[in-house]
């Protein structure tokens, strides 16, 4: 319903999801943070200025956007992407977070598998009157994020 996902897209988020490598190492292994069986989270590989090592966390099923998610998706989804929250907010030194998703492309959806942000928020930081980078950010930029919140869940 209300798809918008081109004839023969390779999605990279079910790539990374079935332990592949993007073609083009935008995402890798060594972003995943979490797994669940339903969901997976990983360091995202585009950043906005003020808010390093924000989170993506998507269902480990192929579905596009919010109209087509099945609810134990969603569910998986929103359990991880609180427990990311939780894990971004302690190990960040953040002073809060913020969480978003986006349906179609007048709804700013630009990848076709449905995934859901999770920011570290500082004071200030204009996340919302700010673009991304207009890059992707190399994995070695991604490594410490990535490694901090794996050692928050396994302390």
């Amino acid at each position: 319903m209300f798809n918008h996902e081109p004839d023969g897209y390779s999605c990279p988020f079910c790539r990374l999801v079935a332990g592949g490598e993007d073609e083009w190492r935008i995402n890798t292994q060594q972003d995943v943070v979490r797994r669940t069986g339903l969901a997976t989270a990983f360091i995202a590989p585009r950043w906005w200025p003020r808010n390093h090592g924000h989170v993506l966390v998507v269902p480990d099923a192929h579905h596009e956007n919010l109209y087509d998610l099945p609810a134990r998706y969603g569910h998986a989804v929103h359990d991880l992407v609180r427990e990311v929250a939780v894990a971004v907010r302690e190990t960040y030194d953040c002073d809060g977070t913020s969480v978003r998703q986006h349906n179609e492309p007048s709804g700013n959806q630009d990848a076709w598998h449905y995934h859901v942000h999770v920011f570290p928020r500082y004071a200030g930081d204009d996340l919302y009157g700010t673009q991304p980078y207009p890059e992707f950010v190399s994995a070695e930029q991604r490594r410490p994020y990535a490694e901090r919140l794996r050692a928050a869940w396994s302390s």
